[in-house]
């Protein structure tokens, strides 16, 4: 499984089309995700103590467009990312996701 942070409110106002399209795909050419092990310290460091936030839980077998696994902060780490809309079959859960009372988000239980 893969994970992709989202806005919650962003993801309901998407639901009225077949695919999924954040600005991302627009502006970078593909959809952000992350694993399980690597969602927190995203989260953290672009949505620091951001509510109404949610996790897209990806199964990587269903997702249509390609899926590249790249090393683009050049940190030695790769992530997953969808280079195209992302099919809503490929969604197999939305979970909530906000951070703690302190506003730090923790690694997500699935």
């Amino acid at each position: 499984m893969i994970l992709h942070l989202v806005v919650l409110s962003d993801w309901t106002e998407a639901s009225q089309h077949s695919d999924y399209r954040p600005a991302s795909l627009a502006s970078e050419g593909f959809i952000h995700c992350s694993t399980p092990n690597q969602v927190a310290e995203v989260a953290n460091e672009r949505f620091s103590a951001q509510h109404g936030m949610g996790l897209l839980v990806i199964d990587e077998n269903l997702v249509e467009p390609e899926v590249r696994w790249e090393d683009s902060s050049g940190q030695g780490q790769d992530f997953p990312h969808i280079y195209g809309a992302l099919n809503r079959a490929a969604v197999v859960d939305v979970m909530p996701f906000e951070p703690d009372a302190d506003g730090v988000f923790q690694a997500p239980v699935l």
